[in-house]
């Protein structure tokens, strides 16, 4: 299992209990992370909105650090820590941010959300953009079961309250008539 990386990182790990399969997430994630064509700071931004969403304690902390070198501030690295919107995201990155919560809370995105994405990327931006929320939800998941531990003196994140938006909220579909 090679890759750009420069290691075996994370996930990666536990992963080997399955070489195929790691080889196989290790080939997605190289494309998502360095070979899409989202820009960076989107890119990170909907990792770390993953990260946070799954409470992935080890992908916070190797994203976060990516995000604030990618132009994401402080402040809106701090928001997301917290389970807050950020104030000061762009409309591109409000966006982004929005489908992302939205995709994460519900499984799915409304038609307003979808089309302001829309708005600022070609719907191939879009379908990587699903692709990432669910590859570092796969990432999240195998950190998260395997325990795999920050360094010591890293902050962890705090445990999400899970009472933001109640599931199973209907949405409405594109296209379809709205009530």
């Amino acid at each position: 299992m090679g890759g750009p990386r420069g290691g075996l990182p994370g996930p990666f790990v536990p992963l080997l209990h399955n070489p195929m399969l790691a080889d196989r997430v290790q080939s997605l994630g190289a494309y998502l992370r360095f070979e899409c064509s989202l820009p960076e700071d989107l890119k990170e931004l909907a990792i770390i909105v993953t990260a946070r969403h799954w409470t992935a304690q080890f992908e916070w902390y190797a994203h976060r650090r990516f995000a604030l070198e990618a132009g994401i501030s402080n402040e809106s690295v701090a928001a997301i820590a917290e389970d807050r919107r950020p104030d000061d995201l762009s409309p591109v990155r409000a966006a982004v941010y929005d489908f992302c919560i939205e995709l994460h809370e519900e499984g799915r995105v409304s038609a307003p959300t979808f089309q302001r994405a829309l708005d600022h990327l070609d719907r191939r931006r879009l379908m990587e953009l699903i692709g990432l929320c669910g590859y570092y939800t796969l990432i999240a998941m195998v950190l998260n079961v395997a325990e795999v531990p920050i360094p010591d003196g890293e902050p962890p994140l705090g445990r999400r309250p899970r009472t933001a938006v109640a599931p199973g909220r209907p949405l409405p579909r594109r296209g379809a008539p709205q009530a």
